[in-house]
Order: C-alpha cells, then sequence, then structure tokens
C-alpha cells in the first residue's frame, strides 16, 4: 500500500503543493471535509504526472468561491448543477465539486443529490477513478477505496463502476478512450463487452452539451494530445462529437518541438502547462469558424482566455528578457526561473529573435554546467556544510558567481566564503589522571587460561592420586616429629584457586584423547602437575581422594590394583619414575625451600597434605598397618565422607 503522506509530499511539484495547501485551508475555515480525488489520486498511485487537482468537499462547494479568489486563485469556470468550480491557482488547474451522488431517469441528464463522500466515489466512472486520499486533520494521507481501485491499477486495467456506466453518461465511452491511449491499460471483459455493445447502439448520441464539450477540453490537457486525438478519431467518436477536428487539423512537426522544448524546460526546474500551447498547435488547421466554435464548447473560459493570450504574453516577456538590467546570465537565469512558466515555453518555441534564442540556448546547455564547479571540498574544509542554515541559498549565489565569472580563482573563492565560516570548535578537553605512589604495594590478580592439552588426564589423575598416597604411607612414620613444623608458602599462589576445579571439570573431555598424547602430555609436564597438586596444600589431598573414588565407583572393571592392569603400566611407572627419588630424598629438606628444583617441590606438597587432612589421614594409616594395597585404602574415606 502507498504512503500517500509521502507522495504528496514528495510527487507533486512545489506549486501543486501550495495549491493543494491552499484549498484544504479554505475548506476547512468553512467546516467542510476536503479530498483530493479522481485523476490526481490514481496519478500519484501509478506514478504518471499529476495534471490537474481535483478536490470532493462534504458541502457546498460554490461557498469556497471567494475566499479561494482572495487567497490569489482565478476563477476559470463553473458548473452550477454539479457545484463545481474551476481554478488557475499558482499555475496548478484546480477543481473543487461536492460531493455527490448521481442518478440517470435519461440518458445523459444525471439528477445530483448531495451525498458523503463514499457515495460520491461510488457513483465515478471506472474503479481507477474511484480513489480518494483524505486531507483532513487526523486522517490525512488516508486513502479511501470502496471499489478496491487499486487492485485495477496494479493490474493495469479499467473495469466500470455500475454495468450501466456507459448507457447511462456516454461521456465515459470517450473517456475510456483517452485513458487507453495514454496509459496503454486495457479494459476488463465486461467492460469491454459493454462499450461494444454501447458503441453498437450509437449511445454517445445522447451525450450532455456540458459533458461533450469537458471531453473536448481534457485533448488539450493530455501529455500528448495528438495521440489521444487520433484514438477518439480512430473509434469513430470525433465524428458524432466534433466532425470539423480531427487529427489533420493538427501540426504534428510543431507539436514534436514543442515537447522538445518543455523536456528542456523541465530539465531546469521550469513546470509549465503545456496544455494552452498544445491546443494552440491541435486546432492550427482548423478553420476560424469551426475553432470558435469549439472554443464555445469549453466549460473553463479562463482557459479559452490563457490559449488565446499566449502571443501577448510571449511578447512582454521578449521585452523583460531583453532589456540591459537583465544582460548578465544570472540575471537572465532568474528571471526565466521567476516568469511565467507558460510564456517562457511559448516564447522559446516561437521566438525567431537570435538574442533570445541564445540565452535559451545557455540556459539549457551552458549555464547548467556550472553546477558542477561549485566548490563543495572547499566548504567543506571551511566547515560550511549542508546542516547549516541559508547552505542552499549561499550555493545558489556561488552558482551565480560562477556564472557570471566572478569567481575564477582559488583565492577568490576562499574570500568570498570566509564571511559564511563558521568559527571553529574548541579543542577537546583531556583530563589526565595523577600517578600512584612508587610504594605503593600492587597487587595483580591472573586469570591463567589453560587449554585442553595443558589439562591432566583422568589416568594421570589418578597415578598422581596415588603416588601421593603412597608417598604419604612411607613418609608418614618418618615424619610424625614434624608435624608442628611452620607450612611453606605456596610455590604459585596465583594458580591455587583455579586448579583443583580445573581438574575435575575436565575429566570427561580428556578422557576421549589418544594414549600417546597422554603419555607425551605426562612426560613432558611432569614438574607442573607436581607444582598444580602442592598449589592448595589443604585440599589438594581430598580432591584427590574424591578423583580416586569416583573412578572406582565409576568403572567398576578398573578398580582392581592399578599394578594388576598392563595397558596401564608405562603410564604408572612414567609417572613414579619422575617424582619417586625427589619424593624419598626430600625429607631433610627445610620448609622454605627454593622453587628451581621440581624434585625438591614435590615433598612441600606432600607434608601439607599429611597435616591439614585430618580425616583422610587417620583413614590412610589404619590400613597401612594391615598391608591393605592403596586402591582399597582409596575407597574406605569415600564411604566414610558420604
Amino acid at each position: 500500500m502507498p504512503d500517500y503522506v509521502y507522495l504528496l509530499e514528495n510527487r507533486l511539484s512545489l506549486a501543486q503543493r501550495n495549491s493543494l495547501t491552499i484549498v484544504r485551508d479554505v475548506a476547512r475555515a468553512h467546516g467542510m471535509n476536503v479530498f483530493l480525488a479522481g485523476g490526481a489520486v490514481r496519478d500519484l498511485t501509478t506514478g504518471f504526472p499529476v495534471r490537474d487537482l481535483d478536490f470532493s468537499v462534504q458541502g457546498n462547494a460554490l461557498k469556497l468561491k471567494k475566499d479561494l479568489e482572495k487567497a490569489g486563485a482565478a476563477l476559470w469556470g463553473e458548473h452550477e448543477p454539479s457545484r463545481t468550480l474551476f481554478f488557475w491557482l499558482n499555475g496548478v488547474r484546480i477543481e473543487v465539486s461536492s460531493a455527490r451522488r448521481e442518478s440517470f431517469p435519461k440518458p445523459g441528464k444525471p439528477v445530483y443529490e448531495w451525498a458523503p463522500i463514499l457515495e460520491d466515489l461510488r457513483r465515478r466512472d471506472f474503479t481507477a477513478n474511484a480513489m480518494a486520499v483524505s486531507l483532513n486533520d487526523g486522517s490525512y494521507g488516508l486513502l479511501l477505496d470502496p471499489l478496491n481501485g487499486i487492485a485495477d491499477l496494479e493490474a493495469r486495467i479499467l473495469r466500470l463502476v455500475s454495468p450501466y456506466g456507459f448507457i447511462e453518461d456516454p461521456s465515459r465511452l470517450l473517456r475510456a478512450t483517452r485513458l487507453l491511449a495514454r496509459t496503454g491499460w486495457e479494459m476488463d471483459e465486461r467492460t469491454r463487452t459493454r462499450y461494444d455493445n454501447a458503441k453498437e447502439e450509437n449511445s454517445i448520441a445522447a451525450i450532455s452539451p456540458y459533458l461533450k464539450g469537458y471531453e473536448l477540453e481534457e485533448i488539450g490537457h493530455e501529455d500528448d494530445g495528438l495521440k489521444a486525438l487520433k484514438a477518439l478519431e480512430a473509434e469513430g467518436w470525433l465524428k458524432i462529437v466534433e466532425p470539423a477536428w480531427t487529427s489533420a487539423k493538427a501540426d504534428a512537426h510543431a507539436l514534436e518541438s514543442l515537447h522538445t522544448t518543455l523536456i528542456q524546460l523541465l530539465m531546469q526546474g521550469i513546470h509549465p502547462d503545456h496544455s494552452a500551447a498544445q491546443m494552440q498547435l491541435l486546432t492550427a488547421k482548423l478553420p476560424a469558424k469551426e475553432l470558435d466554435a469549439l472554443k464555445k464548447l469549453f466549460p473553463q473560459h479562463g482557459f479559452v482566455h490563457q490559449w488565446e493570450q499566449l502571443d501577448e504574453s510571449a511578447k512582454e516577456f521578449q521585452k523583460e528578457l531583453l532589456d540591459k538590467k537583465n544582460a548578465s546570465p544570472s540575471a537572465t537565469w532568474k528571471l526565466l526561473t521567476s516568469y511565467a512558466p507558460e510564456a517562457v515555453l511559448w516564447l522559446a518555441y516561437t521566438s525567431k529573435n537570435a538574442a533570445v534564442q541564445t540565452k535559451f540556448k545557455n540556459f539549457s546547455t551552458v549555464w547548467p554546467e556550472f553546477r558542477q564547479k561549485i566548490p563543495t571540498t572547499l566548504m567543506l574544509e571551511m566547515r560550511i556544510t549542508p546542516d547549516l542554515p541559508g547552505y542552499e541559498a549561499l550555493v545558489q549565489e556561488i552558482f551565480f558567481q560562477l556564472m557570471d565569472g566572478n569567481l575564477t580563482t582559488d583565492e577568490a573563492m576562499r574570500a568570498f566564503l570566509e564571511p559564511h565560516s563558521p568559527p571553529a570548535p574548541p579543542p577537546p578537553v583531556s583530563i589526565k589522571r595523577s600517578r600512584g605512589k612508587r610504594g605503593s604495594a600492587k597487587i595483580k590478580v591472573e586469570d591463567e587460561d589453560l587449554d585442553e592439552q595443558d589439562l591432566p588426564s583422568r589416568e594421570e589423575l589418578e597415578d598422581e592420586a596415588e603416588n601421593n598416597l603412597d608417598d604419604d604411607l612411607d613418609a608418614d612414620e618418618e615424619t610424625d616429629s614434624e608435624d608442628d613444623a611452620p607450612l611453606p608458602p605456596p610455590v604459585r599462589a596465583k594458580t591455587a584457586p583455579a586448579k583443583p576445579e580445573v581438574k575435575a571439570k575436565s575429566e570427561a573431555k580428556v578422557e576421549a584423547k589418544a594414549e600417546p598424547k597422554k603419555e607425551s602430555a605426562a612426560a613432558a609436564k611432569p614438574v607442573a602437575i607436581a607444582a598444580k597438586a602442592a598449589a592448595k596444600p589443604v585440599k589438594a589431598a581430598p580432591v584427590a581422594v574424591k578423583a580416586a573414588t569416583a573412578t572406582v565407583k565409576a568403572a567398576p572393571a578398573k578398580a582392581a590394583p592399578v599394578k594388576a592392569a598392563p595397558a596401564h603400566a608405562p603410564a604408572k611407572t612414567a609417572h613414579k619414575s619422575a617424582p619417586a627419588a625427589p619424593a624419598k630424598s626430600a625429607k631433610p629438606v627445610p620448609a622454605k625451600a627454593p622453587v628451581k628444583a621440581p624434585a625438591k617441590a614435590a615433598k612441600p606438597a606432600a607434608k601439607p597434605v599429611a597435616k591439614k587432612a585430618a580425616p583422610v589421614k587417620a583413614a590412610v594409616k589404619a590400613p597401612a598397618k594391615k598391608a591393605v594395597p592403596a586402591k582399597k585404602v582409596v575407597a574406605k574415606p569415600a564411604a566414610k565422607k558420604r
């Protein structure tokens, strides 16, 4: 679904937006709801150029005439039976009518009744034209589409609102032909059948004079009036409605030149309504008598007056253009963009004056190139950005100065921009933190991240626990006298909180590793394992006992003594061979042994275990007197703890 608020603000020209605002304000002042309806909504939705604006108000539209004229609108025509007003406002054609319903006692003779907007949409010709957009407070931009016309727009078809549409109002036959010629759409199957039936029955003969003149005038308002004229002629409608007017009476070559000139002006921001100029060329070969009769049929007499005043307005504009005060390129540009665009279009097409043609040529091809020379990089360097107030006006003034040849050097450009350059922002304030005292102690806590390769395997943990227990049994009797000795400080205090927990959590991950990798890890880091076990003296022995106990209960097949398992024999030998000698020779080592020798670091790990873990120590001593194997001793403390 299109966003009509966005379309109203971006698809309409500036003059059209201003006209819409004026009509909306006047209708609101009279307490009337106003809607943009008909062809304007269709063109907004489909992307076609919006040529005019049709408004429907819920109330008597004739009451808005005086206030709209005070707002600057020129009354071009009026149809009292349908309460319809035609205006020329800010270069835009406007139609303001009352919302109504129509009944047809006889073909071509409608009877009007005033009704809400939805009833007004249901009485229209085709579903593509039966849509409206609210312009009221609280519902601005809301689409009203009671007949699902937007679906037909997407399908690019014309569908009758009423099955008797062509019979009741024969002017819809002309309208369908024009729309098909302009858009390239097709009628749906039923609409085509009714169109052919109305054509065979000669329903066009019942068309009212007002609607006949309205449809003939619309030919001049088409983007390509000659194409619409030929389509009506091919269908045979012109022979009935206006036999004197044919495509042969139009100047086709002049129409092509007019459209080329129109495109050049549109590219430079000038948006003229070419209807009067086009109508002049569409009837260029029509006899004067027949031309006068045609003009009398048109309901908008203001349009006829504009048509007839084309030559006079072009002459007045030529005088202004050739005046000395407009000799400079910038003055000529300002005049061309501020004068009535319809007079500019007609003079650009018809003038044979060399000076005038030169100005128009420069306006279309030479002067626009100076926009590429606007020094945007220098402006950014001087802090002149688009968010500054007056930026657009400054860019336009630079364009005029370049056009007149006043800013030819960088120095001149910089001098011109200097008054518009804002002051530089203050430098950023940097806050420096004071240093602490040199003598103050700083404690750094380092978190040691262990990779899976650095973690010991499950078998290594079991062997380490067994070695610790064996060492405890051997050294228990020899070190009874040393129980009261002071405990040595931990070798690596920074890793104490993390080692037991890391070992317990990594058992499941390390179990699936290959045996060669386990042996290499155990052989490469025996000192690290011993240091890890000695990191926290109080909790090292209980964790080891728990790990061994959990291993025995989780896998009963492995609960047998380690010596009986040949698969693990090499691993045990490797582990016991390294720390065995230091464990026995570490007895006379003082409590403050250096950390450098790995063999001496293993003894302090055994002493804290024997001293602090009192329950474990008692459990180990009893089986030692009875010569019970180490594995059975491990299972008993676990049972006691549970």
